[in-house]
């Protein structure tokens, strides 16, 4: 992914109000941002835990979502839930079902979409070996880490479009 500005990450939102753009906490270091080990720019609201956002790019530009984390009971640390988009596997609450509101008449309406992610919204370090999921999550795979980015990025594309509608 290219670095992106502040101003390039609000004007992406395709699925939330210019208010809620507006107020919506950008990460404190995305400038810093590992931004050619990245599918996506996705970060948790730290003024609000239970919001999520995911900025791709698509196109040829940029494609941001707004998502709702749903909170649910911590499950034992043997459970293991795997992420719909990068297929890694977590431990305690690593993934967690994250939708994001239809664009449009569909949207306004209330319908949502939803998939279970990585709760952190690290994927792309994931499928990479940048970063390790407690409890070992990596799937013994013959697939390179770019064969695994690429598929990563097939998943995603086909949830923004689910949510574009």
């Amino acid at each position: 992914m290219r670095p992106v500005t502040e101003r390039d990450i609000r004007a992406s939102f395709i699925n939330c109000s210019k208010g809620e753009i507006k107020r919506l906490n950008l990460p404190k270091d995305f400038t810093d941002s590992p931004w050619e080990d990245l599918d996506f720019l996705g970060w948790r609201d730290p003024g609000a835990p239970e919001r999520a956002y995911l900025v791709a790019e698509r196109d040829g530009g940029l494609v941001g979502i707004a998502l709702r984390v749903t909170s649910s009971a911590s499950r034992g640390f043997t459970s293991r839930s795997m992420c719909s988009l990068c297929l890694t596997t977590h431990t305690s609450g690593g993934v967690a079902l994250m939708t994001a509101r239809r664009t449009g008449e569909a949207g306004r309406q209330g319908n949502s979409v939803g998939q279970y992610l990585c709760t952190d919204l690290a994927c792309s370090l994931y499928v990479r070996g940048k970063k390790e999921a407690p409890g070992h999550g990596v799937i013994d795979e013959s697939l390179t880490p770019a064969e695994k980015a690429a598929r990563t990025q097939a998943n995603l594309l086909t949830f923004l479009d689910k949510v574009a509608g």
